[in-house]
């Protein structure tokens, strides 16, 4: 049994999902809301802490053909940066069409980026293998 969190990076704001291998079940965590890197970085050390995660996803941007896109740059760049600082095991994963998935479960367009986080966790989660 692993704990996985996910995040959906963005540059203004990055959404936070929990889950694990034995449920099965993401669900949202939170939303860090912060242009500094140091602040964003203290509070993602906050909830490895807390959780103590095996393993982190990070939603890779791409463009609706699988295309690399200018996004996708800044999330693996943000993938390795946790591997790097955290020593964490760190898997991408295809965030195409997470935040309207997230906009149509909340019934708004309300910050989704939590539940965005949260369906490319369940996305991952989906796709293990079953034993």
């Amino acid at each position: 049994e692993e704990t996985l969190l996910a995040f959906d990076f963005g540059e203004k704001k990055i959404g936070i999902a929990i889950g694990n291998t034995l449920t099965r079940h993401a669900r949202p965590l939170e939303i860090i809301v912060s242009e500094r890197r140091d602040a964003r970085f203290g509070r993602i050390e906050q909830l490895l802490a807390e959780w103590q995660p095996q393993r982190v996803i990070v939603g890779l941007a791409l463009n609706t053909d699988g295309t690399d896109q200018p996004a996708t740059l800044r999330c693996r760049r943000f993938a390795n940066q946790l591997h790097g600082r955290f020593g964490l095991d760190v898997e991408l994963v295809d965030e195409r069409g997470s935040s309207m998935e997230a906009q149509r479960l909340l019934g708004t367009h309300a910050a989704d980026d939590a539940m965005a986080a949260a369906g490319i966790l369940q996305r991952y989660l989906d796709a293990l293998p079953t034993f």
